[in-house]
């Protein structure tokens, strides 16, 4: 089944407005998703927070059936957070990690997820490894299996990262961590909503993702994703009595489902939006929305050749909807300000969001864009030709 564009660009009220080219920080919503939360915060208005939860308690609580269901997982795997970064510290802060312990990631790892593991370092003692990159500019899988010949406690790795398209080979690092007893966590924040997900498919124990992004969801809500199998010993960082029942006066007990690492208080009206999100990639279909995405993103890549100065910073072999590039002589946050004027909207990447990657690869502040399926090959042209405009 092919996407209906003409359809969905009339389910998306922002196209009327910009040209909006960057859903790898923040994507525009369909207006169901708007209207779901409305809906919820007028039902709060009218009956209170409480009343609105409750009278609303099926649609919300589908929503973990909503997010097992994009993630190939089980309702009882998924907790609702407040973004990925928090899912994301909640899979990592709860695992007993020692002096000595080694940690493996990748030099493409976002800034958020390396600053815990120095935090981990510093008052823990863990060991941070990076593993090398192989030829193309994606983990070396053969480097890490010879990493995991030592005693290794966790691999952590972003699957899509904040710049240079790349889709690294999380599928084959999953099986690595099966095959040496490694817990494996995910970063899927860039890939939740542009690409097909499964996670057991990919083999990782937990799993991070925002409904902001590539879902199309709205800001300040997320998910996380641990297997069945691990969650009974994983102990929260923080705990209060939705996470756990306080059954004795000296003891709780823990939920025995992911929900344990939620708190009773949660943005019910932001869940709304998030399921709505939800029900319309499903509607789109995520192998449909990713032949699209990836298309209009190679087309820019092909586009912008034609331009004098242009170099896309691409890295891997698959690269994914985000396109990372500089044109020599253009100021990236001018350039990004300028276009912004003429509604078009592309974002910056710079090294404090990938250290390693950026020094490793010596690159330059980089202006990035990230068409989603809802773009048209007509607003890639309209970007090419602003970017050539800003030259002359």
């Amino acid at each position: 089944m092919s996407i209906d564009i003409e359809q969905v660009r009339a389910d998306t009220p922002g196209v009327s407005h910009v040209n909006h080219l960057v859903s790898a920080g923040a994507s525009l919503m369909p207006q169901v998703v708007v209207d779901a939360m409305v809906d919820h915060l007028n039902l709060e208005a009218q009956i209170g927070g409480y009343g609105a939860a409750n009278q609303q308690s099926e649609m919300l609580g589908g929503v973990y059936d909503q997010v097992a269901n994009l993630l190939g997982a089980k309702p009882q795997e998924i907790a609702i957070v407040e973004n990925a970064t928090v899912g994301w510290c909640q899979a990592f802060y709860a695992l007993p990690l020692k002096r000595g312990d080694r940690v493996l990631t990748c030099q493409a790892e976002y800034a958020a997820n390396y600053v815990a593991y120095l935090h981990r370092a510093k008052r823990d003692g863990i060991i941070i490894e990076v593993i090398p990159n192989d030829a193309h500019g994606a983990i070396d899988v053969e480097a890490l299996e010879k990493m995991l010949a030592e005693p290794t406690a966790l691999i952590s790795i972003t699957w899509v990262p904040t710049n240079g398209g790349l889709v690294n080979p999380a599928q084959a690092v999953g099986k690595l961590a099966k095959k040496y007893g490694v817990l494996y966590l995910l970063d899927a924040c860039q890939a939740v909503g542009q690409m097909v997900v499964n996670v057991s498919e990919i083999g990782c124990d937990f799993l991070s993702a925002t409904a902001r992004k590539f879902l199309r969801g709205p800001r300040g809500i997320g998910c996380l994703y641990v297997r069945e199998a691990l969650i009974a010993n994983m102990e929260p960082v923080v705990v209060d009595h939705f996470a756990a029942n306080w059954v004795e006066k000296n003891r709780y007990e823990l939920r025995s489902d992911a929900r344990r690492f939620e708190t009773w208080e949660n943005a019910y009206a932001l869940r709304a939006g998030l399921g709505a999100a939800l029900a319309y990639a499903d509607n789109v279909g995520l192998a449909n929305i990713q032949k699209r995405a990836w298309k209009l993103a190679q087309t820019l890549r092909d586009q912008l050749t034609t331009i004098k100065g242009a170099q896309v910073h691409d890295a891997g072999v698959r690269h994914c909807a985000i396109v990372s590039f500089s044109i020599e002589g253009l100021d990236p946050v001018e350039t990004v300000a300028a276009l912004r004027a003429k509604n078009i909207i592309i974002g910056t990447s710079g090294v404090d969001s990938s250290r390693l990657d950026f020094e490793a690869r010596k690159l330059p502040l980089l202006l990035r864009a990230a068409p989603h399926y809802f773009n048209t090959a007509d607003e890639i042209g309209q970007l090419v030709a602003a970017l050539k405009d800003q030259i002359k």
